[in-house]
């Protein structure tokens, strides 16, 4: 396994980090999603720390708790050896107050998810999405609380837009708050628009960055072909929310597996491993239903691409820029950046 520190922080976490967002059980479309029980949690997890990965992420909202529960009977007495992140702000109950980022429903979320994990401290605890009912000073006072209560060790934010973390952080760091040093967004080959503002804000103020669908919900793992788009009724024929341009993803998913057989892996391994060549990702999140897909994820840390190779997909995934993303590399100043660079 590969370590990193998270951020800006003395945190070392594993460079692949499992989702349990499969724990637990649901209806309805969820059902393709929240299907594992306690026996095969505790299989997987013991799986994952066989291999070394010391990073497991959940949230409230996953399973309507079942899957912080599952997971934190699973880790039992390792969960000293190990980081736990979970997620507060999505809709726990039918009254107005249990959802969103109010004191309220960060402090009782806070304590839900405490006993839920049976832990008395979180290491990261995420907010999960942005609330637009609620100031974001009320927010950041209640994560700041749970921090001097020792509830809460490292805060961070998943979902958010660059413009407003950077407002987060600022405040922040204007109050003496502990600040956010963990941002979990998603990012994949077909899937790179944080590219543009959010992994340089992160990169900036020292945010880890832990990404979530590192295979676009299971697109990348050449499971979906032209041939067979619906993947043999795979669960993103169920579940499903991710954009992306289908025709350029099969295009990419060819070139995944000419890859994938030059080095004897998996294109499920290739698209992770561009990942981790990622300087500024600082854990990939992994999820698995069965011990042999979770194997076969865990493999990616064996996979290393060349720079070469690395660049091929970047090009080939580019984002299409956007202003004032193309502002400046067509009017900086080049004969001071020909001087300065001649320099270095």
């Amino acid at each position: 396994m590969q370590y990193n520190q998270l951020g800006h922080t003395g945190l070392v976490i594993s460079r692949l980090g499992f989702g349990a967002m499969t724990f637990g059980s649901g209806t309805g479309p969820m059902s393709a999603v929240f299907k594992l029980g306690q026996q095969e949690a505790n299989r997987l997890i013991g799986q994952c720390m066989d291999a070394g990965i010391n990073y497991f992420n959940t949230a409230d909202v996953y399973a309507a708790g079942q899957s912080e529960e599952i997971l934190g009977r699973a880790l039992g007495n390792r969960r000293k050896d190990v980081v736990i992140s979970t997620k507060v702000a999505g809709r726990m109950g039918d009254a107005l107050v249990h959802a969103g980022l109010s004191r309220r429903h960060v402090l009782e979320s806070a304590d839900d998810s405490l006993r839920r994990l049976g832990t008395d401290y979180i290491d990261v605890y995420l907010v999960h999405m942005t609330d637009p009912f609620t100031p974001i000073e009320e927010t950041l006072d209640a994560l700041a609380y749970l921090v001097r209560a020792g509830k809460v060790r490292y805060v961070g934010f998943s979902n958010w837009p660059a413009w407003l973390a950077a407002k987060a952080v600022g405040i922040q760091n204007a109050r003496g708050y502990e600040p956010f040093r963990a941002a979990e967004v998603y990012y994949s080959l077909v899937g790179r628009e944080l590219e543009h503002e959010l992994a340089p804000f992160c990169v900036d103020a020292g945010v880890g960055i832990t990404v979530w669908s590192p295979l676009a919900g299971g697109f990348l793992t050449g499971r979906y072909t032209r041939k067979d788009p619906v993947g043999a009724e795979g669960r993103m024929n169920v579940f499903s929310f991710l954009p992306f341009d289908r025709e350029r993803g099969f295009d990419l998913v060819d070139h995944l597996k000419t890859a994938a057989a030059d080095h004897q892996a998996t294109p499920a391994q290739i698209a992770l491993a561009w990942l981790l060549a990622k300087r500024h990702v600082s854990c990939v999140l992994i999820g698995a239903s069965s011990d042999k897909q979770l194997a076969d994820n865990i493999a990616a840390v064996n996979v290393r691409l060349s720079a070469e190779e690395v660049s091929h997909f970047d090009q080939m995934t580019a984002p299409a820029p956007i202003y004032p993303g193309w502002f400046e590399p067509l009017f900086a100043d080049a004969k001071l950046r020909e001087a300065l660079s001649a320099g270095q």
